[in-house]
């Protein structure tokens, strides 16, 4: 005979299975911490904020020319172009002439090609043609004759002297020397050296500059150089104020003032 149990059998509680939730805390423990990091990084790399003051400086000096150069320009006409070049190369001869005489020296002139043209005349007629009362007009080229042109160009660092020569060669109209003589352009030669010297004193002036205005703002000095970039040049005829964007460089003047000008930042302390 089989006996049953009346009493039902006892189950055994289940443990809740928690490594799920323990790895999802260990990684936000760890992005955390990561975050952490990275923030105290960057703070420890970009250091304390600096502070710093940005100006401008400039330098002003006068120059004098050492260089100059000057054109003429001698003509010649006449009804047909072998007497037109054979008059040109006869007041050419003369002006060269006269350029010797006033101290020039042979090689600081130097005789340009030469050109032949000839000339027109626009002429009108108004003619009345057989069989009709209205005048009809007409208009023709007829040709003046031949014009023959050389130009001469010198240059020299003898600029009093040629300034001389260049305001009496048109005393060779009484030769019967046709002769335009242009405004001399004046150089300087030196420039190359001079500009490094401008800068370095535009960049003494933003340096003194700056220095003022924090000494007149108080507990603050100007530290160290940073960075300077240099703005534009500009070569005025003397006591000009003219600027531009691309920079001047006046040639028409004997005596010009150059001025440059320098950006700077400083550290501040």
């Amino acid at each position: 005979m089989t006996i049953q149990d009346k009493n039902p059998p006892v189950s055994t509680p289940r443990r809740a299975d928690l490594r799920p939730i323990g790895a999802i805390a260990l990684a936000i423990a760890v992005v955390w911490s990561t975050s952490i990091a990275a923030g105290t990084w960057r703070v420890v790399r970009q250091g304390p904020e600096k502070h710093t003051i940005r100006i401008t400086g400039s330098a002003r000096k006068r120059i004098v020319s050492d260089l100059i150069q000057w054109e003429a320009t001698i003509e010649a006409r006449a009804p047909d172009r072998t007497a037109a070049y054979r008059t040109l190369r006869a007041g050419r001869d003369k002006a060269v002439a006269f350029l010797t005489a006033q101290g020039v020296k042979p090689d600081e002139i130097q005789p340009q090609s030469t050109t032949v043209e000839e000339e027109f005349e626009k002429v009108i007629e108004d003619k009345v043609l057989p069989g009709t009362t209205v005048p009809v007009r007409t208009e023709k080229q007829v040709s003046k004759g031949f014009v023959a042109r050389e130009g001469i160009t010198v240059r020299s660092t003898d600029v009093a002297r040629i300034e001389k020569a260049s305001r009496e060669i048109t005393s060779l109209l009484d030769e019967g020397v046709s002769v335009n003589s242009e405004s001399p352009h004046y150089f300087y030669t030196r420039l190359g050296e001079l500009k490094l010297e401008m800068l370095a004193s535009a960049a003494k002036d933003a340096r003194e500059r700056a220095d003022n205005i924090l000494r007149s703002a108080g507990n603050a000095t100007i530290g160290k150089l940073i960075v300077a970039d240099m703005g534009i040049i500009n070569i005025n005829a003397a006591n000009s104020t003219k600027t531009s964007e691309e920079g001047n460089n006046d040639t028409s003047s004997l005596e010009k003032d150059i001025i440059t000008i320098v950006h700077a930042e400083f550290e501040v302390k």
